[in-house]
């Protein structure tokens, strides 16, 4: 009895995270310019600076919330694979491709040496780096797992990447105008500059299909990189481990998550899937990572977020400013 009990420990905050998700999902209809990922962070947020709840949190809900922003962030990351299509990305060129690979090795290099600049404490660096860089929140877990970093680490970057991801909806639009860009060219703006998935589609729907399709295939683009960016990492971490106390728990080179997404995108590139498979792929994906989301933000402190607060927002926007003028620099060569 009390091993079954034990057992089933994580299913108290699954079911709390889950329950996040719907109703970050409700608001998210309600307010259609909030993305869904962005109210569940925000609503999980809100449940931890409860008081009355806080008690649970830390005990019964835990396990369960410890499983839902990692386990989950990780299905949700293999399930993103299905959105990738190698043709799709290989109709860009070779030159447009490669020139979205150097600005993602460029902005990672940069934002960490923002981050370090404003003396971003631990992992938050490099986590800081492969959100603003790759692909917002996926990026954020994927690398916290091969780095082994702790909640903490991970909580600060995806807020900032929640939080600027969320601006570009606003700024971008109003911002294309001023530039003078046309559609194509303010859907290759957006998919070079914004984080998540997600808030890429926001964004560039605003300028009509024409941005929406381009917006969409750089942005996938740039996910692709996930892979070999999480396998760089390991390989880091686990020569940083060689020699120590935690030698015997070295994470794998490539994860066992980053070797499901690239089966997932090679599926997509050569498999036929029926449409309402990846209707459904794509529902799965963003509930596992507004679930995930919500996990996470029921677990942060604010009161620990304000001790770096002032510089994470201040590296947040030097790196957000910086890859911007990049992407729109990209833009303008290609």
């Amino acid at each position: 009895m009390s091993v079954s009990a034990g057992r089933l420990s994580w299913l108290p905050g699954v079911a709390l995270a889950g329950a996040g998700a719907a109703a970050g999902y409700g608001v998210h209809a309600l307010l259609p310019g909030l993305p869904w990922l962005t109210a569940s962070l925000i609503l999980g947020v809100i449940t931890g600076c409860i008081p009355a709840v806080r008690p649970s949190l830390e005990g019964v809900l835990r396990p369960g919330l410890a499983v839902a922003s990692r386990r989950l962030l990780r299905l949700g990351i293999v399930v993103l694979g299905l959105k990738l299509s190698l043709g799709d990305i290989a109709a860009l060129g070779w030159v447009a491709i490669l020139s979205i690979v150097a600005l993602v090795g460029v902005s990672f290099v940069l934002t960490w040496l923002i981050a370090r600049l404003f003396r971003l404490e631990g992992d938050q660096p490099v986590l800081l780096a492969a959100g603003f860089s790759i692909c917002g929140v996926s990026a954020v877990g994927a690398m916290a797992a091969a780095r082994g970093a702790d909640d903490r680490d991970t909580g600060t970057p995806i807020t900032m990447v929640t939080l600027y991801g969320t601006l570009a909806i606003v700024v971008l639009p109003a911002l294309s105008g001023l530039l003078g860009l046309d559609s194509r060219q303010f859907g290759h703006w957006v998919g070079a500059s914004v984080h998540d998935v997600g808030q890429v589609v926001a964004t560039a729907q605003t300028a009509g299909a024409a941005a929406l399709a381009i917006a969409v295939v750089v942005k996938l683009t740039r996910v692709l990189m996930l892979a070999p960016m999480v396998a760089i990492a390991s390989i880091q971490t686990r020569r940083r481990a060689t020699g120590s106390a935690s030698a015997s728990v070295r994470p794998a080179i490539v994860p066992l998550f980053i070797v499901g997404f690239l089966v997932a995108v090679l599926l997509r590139s050569f498999v036929p899937l029926p449409d309402v498979v990846l209707s459904i792929a794509d529902i799965l994906q963003s509930a596992l990572l507004a679930a995930a989301l919500f996990g996470i933000g029921a677990s942060l402190r604010l009161e620990q977020l304000v001790r770096s607060g002032l510089r994470a927002l201040g590296a947040g926007l030097v790196a957000w400013v910086v890859i911007l003028g990049l992407a729109l620099g990209l833009v303008y060569l290609t």
